[in-house]
């Protein structure tokens, strides 16, 4: 059996809707029935548990945003860079998890002063080669990149989101385990598009409809040869299919109502670079 890294999520139990701070929010009408959350949610920490340990993070009250773990930190190694939120609705995020990891005993890389970083919402590793995908524009700090290549030695290539609605680089990319990458290209600047396209051929590309990308099918969570979303057309599933993936669907409407889905769920606690040519 391949050894699967363990992976951070944190129940739901404060999960609410009660600020805005991306376009998918609204306190008014997007009312979050916790019982449905909670059934949600444990029913993809039991999917994912088939795969991987799960580790559960306390939730705190008054941070209900903090389900969304993809967003504590960035992991590779025993290395960790804990998040600095963009939104002060957040920021009081951040010393829960800087605890976390130091409990866990990871190496601490404080990020440099006044640099907004989203942890692995913004920042997701080639599993086909040694480089980090990096997304600014609407959270993260594009000033940060040279930061984190320094830091974690590998190439990090940065990529400008462009679409409100797909604030977090993870919202709208999913590199997959065979070298591929599940995306929506329109989610990016013209730029940006080429510099995906030089680095992953057209064959290893598999790019999503609209009606797939609002269902934050991107937002996947991929373990070996399993992608685990909330929602895949025909289409999408027939293309994953097609490359050897078994499509695992598990609803997410819920956590959708704060813009977040499967991988905004989770962050895997033990990362490493693909090898050149992986």
């Amino acid at each position: 059996m391949i050894r699967t890294s363990p992976i951070l999520m944190c129940p739901p139990r404060h999960f609410e809707v009660s600020y805005s701070i991306n376009p998918w929010m609204d306190p008014g009408h997007g009312v979050v029935d916790r019982d449905r959350a909670l059934a949600q949610w444990q029913a993809l920490r039991d999917l994912l548990a088939q795969w991987s340990p799960i580790v559960e993070l306390e939730p705190v009250p008054g941070f209900p945003d903090m389900v969304f773990t993809a967003n504590a930190g960035l992991v590779l190694g025993r290395k960790a860079v804990v998040s600095r939120f963009y939104h002060e609705e957040r920021k009081g995020e951040s010393p829960y998890f800087q605890h976390f990891f130091e409990s866990r005993h990871f190496e601490i890389h404080p990020l440099p002063d006044a640099i907004y970083f989203e942890g692995a919402g913004d920042a997701l590793f080639d599993r086909g080669a040694p480089r980090l995908w990096a997304g600014s524009g609407w959270r993260t700090d594009r000033s940060g990149h040279g930061w984190l290549a320094r830091t974690l030695g590998c190439e990090v290539v940065g990529l400008e989101l462009v679409d409100p609605r797909f604030y977090h680089l993870d919202t709208c990319f999913c590199p997959l385990s065979d070298g591929s990458l599940l995306y929506y290209p329109a989610a990016f600047s013209e730029n940006s598009q080429s510099l995906i396209a030089e680095r992953i051929p057209a064959t290893r590309r598999v790019a999503v409809e609209t009606q797939d990308a609002l269902a934050f099918s991107c937002n996947a969570v991929n373990i070996d040869r399993a992608v685990v979303l909330h929602a895949a057309s025909p289409a999408l599933r027939e293309a994953l299919e097609h490359r050897g993936f078994s499509v695992q669907v598990s609803p997410l409407d819920e956590f959708l109502k704060a813009g977040g889905s499967a991988k905004c769920l989770t962050l895997k606690l033990e990362e490493e670079l693909a090898s050149p040519g992986g």
